[in-house]
């Protein structure tokens, strides 16, 4: 297993986010999320694509001129113009992606394998001339043939390619073949390998765990996970998931998470799901009268790190599966302590209300419905 010093997180939420479809970042937005990226601690942010001229070019140049730590990529095809359009922006980092599998070669580019070795290789070699650091993309990887994907990593290294970005473009990968693969290439590549996956069987976050276990070291993100079709590994369930499953702080500013996740929602134009793991706001929340009754006395019964730890906050929730320790650790949320044989007279009367209603109820309606039945009292 890597340590966190050999661990780099590189978040394209600016990139392959905004290409979720239907979402469009304004140039101050971008501009502003970058700054979070930079101080959350994220080690490269890939900030757009620069060919793409207009806006897209103004917003990366901005972003290469706000003085952030982080290293700033553009991503690229393999043609020179458009690695001279990053370098005119000022990033010090290029992507150089290039499809590799057979069915992307035949259908998509009309092309050979050698063609895509040889287009790769002159592009490499011209980014090395200006001092780029360099990720050459395969993408589609994942349905790549092995032998010639190793062919194509060690001609990148040869190049002068400082990574190989491992592609799992459709999202087809499962942790254990994806193991398998990563130990593979770098068995037969002396390469860095970046893990870029996809989330359309919900494993992109697993996949990208199971590529540093077999030696990747570095991780593609995105904020929320946001991106194209069912998005990209989340940024928040990579760090969190290697600082208490992999035992590995990467030293990020974790605080700052939901704060991030609903600005990037909001610029997006994507809802942040209160289910969502990490950011969510059910992360913290407990309803059911075990687990509310296990979480006051003992947070550590239902959850896995504190809710301040990534910007949330515990609720207890008064709704049907509610137990006479949650309406009394409510009650003393408000300061008033509730008995025993309050509890359980109110409670029956506080479930019936709520599947009426069919939600839990808000502080206000539980206060309502102890005046009610017990009469006002101070």
């Amino acid at each position: 297993m890597k340590d966190k010093k050999n661990i780099i997180i590189v978040d394209t939420t600016l990139r392959d986010g905004e290409q979720t479809a239907g979402v469009v970042f304004a140039n101050r937005e971008k501009v502003r999320i970058a700054k979070f990226l930079n101080e959350l601690g994220v080690h490269q942010i890939e900030a757009g694509i620069p060919v793409m001229g207009g806006d897209e070019k103004k917003a990366i140049r901005a972003i290469c001129r706000a003085g952030l730590k982080a290293s700033i990529m553009g991503w690229n095809r393999p043609v020179i113009k458009d690695i001279e359009a990053s370098l005119d922006c000022g990033v010090d980092a290029v992507a150089i992606s290039i499809s590799t599998s057979d069915i992307h070669i035949k259908h998509k580019l009309k092309a050979t394998r050698e063609w895509v070795l040889e287009q790769m290789v002159k592009a490499t070699e011209f980014a090395k001339r200006e001092g780029m650091q360099i990720s050459v993309n395969a993408e589609d990887a994942s349905r790549t043939d092995l032998d010639f994907l190793i062919k194509f990593a060690r001609a990148a290294k040869e190049a002068g390619a400082d990574r190989l970005r491992y592609c799992d473009t459709v999202g087809i990968m499962e942790p254990f073949t994806i193991y398998e693969t990563i130990k593979k290439i770098k068995e037969a590549v002396d390469i860095d390998i970046e893990m870029h996956t996809h989330n359309d069987f919900g494993m992109a976050t697993a996949n990208a765990l199971a590529g540093i276990r077999a030696g990747a070291s570095h991780v593609g993100v995105t904020v929320m996970g946001l991106g194209e079709r069912a998005g990209n590994a989340a940024l928040e369930e990579v760090v969190m998931a290697l600082k208490y499953l992999y035992n590995i702080d990467l030293g990020f500013k974790t605080e700052m998470f939901v704060e991030v996740a609903e600005y990037v929602s909001r610029a997006s134009g994507r809802e942040l799901p209160a289910w969502k793991a990490i950011v969510g706001s059910n992360m913290f929340a407990h309803e059911a009268g075990i687990h509310a009754d296990g979480v006051v006395k003992d947070p550590a019964t239902y959850e896995a790190f504190q809710p301040e730890e990534v910007g949330l906050m515990r609720q207890i929730v008064i709704g049907k599966h509610s137990g006479t320790a949650s309406l009394k650790a409510k009650f003393a949320e408000f300061g008033k302590t509730l008995t025993d044989h309050q509890a359980q007279e109110l409670l029956p009367k506080i479930r019936s209300i709520t599947i009426s209603l069919k939600r839990p109820l808000f502080d206000k309606e539980i206060v309502y419905i102890y005046e009610d039945y017990f009469g006002k009292r101070d």
